[in-house]
């Protein structure tokens, strides 16, 4: 998985502190090193990171090292992203998509 500055990677183990119990609405990016797709959305969610610092968390989980959230949470397709808040999933998106169009989708739950 690409190391990005200010996107947390998180597992299996520390889902449920790093994402079902954080304060502020979480974009989870469900990725693998083999996608290219995932890989082109790095600096993408890099970015939103540094923008969205204070309102929005940004992590990674890497299907292939997490089964189990990956399918508790039934993610078929990568790179997903899901909107958790409150400790609940409030949004879905599957596949890459500019930043503009990212921002545009985040809009209704920041």
């Amino acid at each position: 998985m690409i190391d990005l500055t200010g996107v947390v990677s998180v597992t299996d183990a520390d889902f449920e502190a790093e994402v079902i119990g954080a304060e502020l609405p979480v974009l989870v990016e469900f990725t693998a090193d083999w996608c290219p797709p995932c890989r082109q959305m790095g600096p993408v969610l890099s970015a939103l990171a540094a923008e969205e610092e204070g309102r929005l968390k940004v992590v990674q989980l890497d299907v292939d090292m997490n089964p189990e959230t990956t399918n508790a949470y039934r993610v078929l397709s990568m790179p997903t992203f899901m909107v958790f808040r409150g400790g609940e999933p409030v949004k879905s998106m599957v596949g890459a998509r500019p930043r503009r169009r990212l921002l545009e989708e985040l809009s209704d739950v920041l």
